[in-house]
């Protein structure tokens, strides 16, 4: 195996972030956390981003690994009705399958080799639940933030199946962004890479890539260098702006690796629970609308909110009018009938959060 030799290592930083030095640049390694993702049993997840130290990567701010996970032992992926505003969800699977629902009147599942792009835009709310015929599930969920102008779009959902690029000892899946002579038609609105790299053992491949972007490499399976510097299991290894390519490398067995990367968002951003949005006063009315739409609160005087949920009935005398920002009720939408109850959100700090990034 063909791997440089790192130049210097600096130990590993409360934030999370380690920083090595190589012949091609710097190298960052984001270490994961787990944490659970709810359910009676709390399937495990891990969190590699964000970070004290780097909440982007482009315009990525959000990334969790899962499984292999046996579903038979942990009850798989029960997540009900939330809400997301600001910021796009990536699903990709590696094994198993998730039936998506959301509030833009889409019903999807999540297979392996198929992406799906959640726009939240200005509110949407959505369900995951592994399928019935699911014994082990593993993939990565991931979020973009995004940018000013395009985060009160209309919100959507779309499903692409990407082709297979070959190569020399490995094959890739371009499913957001250009990289390896492939392009995925997916509206990001912003420049952004996503891709599925797998690499037979013992191979490198080095890829060429923009310099003004900036890149992250998630080891999903098997021993995987980022420019010689290892990424350790579920981590996300770094290549900041700068390069015009980077190599990764396999060790004695077949390596599986996601790529994302992209322009450098250039926003302060703010993330709390499943909003990404710029100030503290849209946080919080973004979480007391949703709380008032979907019943946990009762509904301000001032509110067109209806008084019961509106996954079950919606005051008709409310539709058709808006907040007093003019973004229509209900912000975070309807919901099909007979489905599970959403989730409450979590209480608010009692101090102002912190921009990002």
């Amino acid at each position: 195996m063909s791997t440089a030799e790192n130049k210097s290592f600096s130990p590993q930083l409360p934030s999370g972030v380690t920083v090595h030095e190589t012949d091609n640049g710097q190298v960052e390694i984001l270490s994961p956390r787990a944490v659970p993702l709810g359910g009676p049993r709390a399937m495990p997840v891990y969190r590699a981003l964000p970070q004290k130290g780097r909440s982007l990567i482009g315009a990525w701010c959000f990334c969790d690994a899962y499984g292999p996970d046996d579903v038979s032992a942990t009850g798989g992926m029960t997540v009900a009705r939330h809400p997301h505003t600001g910021l796009a969800t990536v699903s990709w699977m590696f094994q198993g399958k998730i039936d998506h629902v959301d509030s833009a009147g889409n019903w999807a599942t999540v297979r392996p080799g198929w992406v799906n792009l959640m726009n939240a835009g200005t509110g949407i709310t959505h369900q995951e639940y592994s399928t019935a015929d699911t014994t082990v599930l593993e993939g990565l969920q991931l979020w973009y933030a995004l940018p000013d102008e395009h985060r009160f779009s209309e919100p959507n959902l779309t499903s692409y199946h990407p082709e297979t690029v070959h190569g020399e000892g490995f094959t890739a899946k371009v499913f957001l962004g250009s990289l390896l002579g492939s392009t995925s038609p997916v509206l990001t609105f912003i420049p952004l890479t996503g891709a599925e790299l797998r690499l037979d053992p013992h191979k490198n491949v080095t890829i060429d890539v923009p310099a003004d972007h900036e890149h992250g490499v998630v080891q999903a399976r098997g021993r995987v260098w980022l420019d010689g510097v290892e990424i350790p299991e579920h981590a996300i290894g770094v290549a900041p702006t700068g390069r015009t390519q980077f190599t990764i490398d396999s060790g004695d067995e077949p390596v599986t690796l996601v790529i994302l990367g992209g322009e450098p968002l250039g926003e302060q951003i703010m993330m709390w629970w499943n909003f990404v949005g710029r100030t503290n006063e849209e946080i919080q009315t973004w979480r007391a609308r949703y709380m008032q739409e979907m019943g946990f609160d009762p509904a301000d005087e001032a509110s067109p909110a209806a008084t019961g949920r509106v996954s079950e009935a919606v005051d008709e005398d409310a539709l058709g009018r808006s907040y007093e920002d003019g973004q229509e009720y209900p912000q975070f939408g309807e919901f099909p009938p007979g489905q599970p109850e959403p989730l409450p959100a979590p209480q608010l700090p009692n101090v102002r959060l912190k921009l990002r990034g």
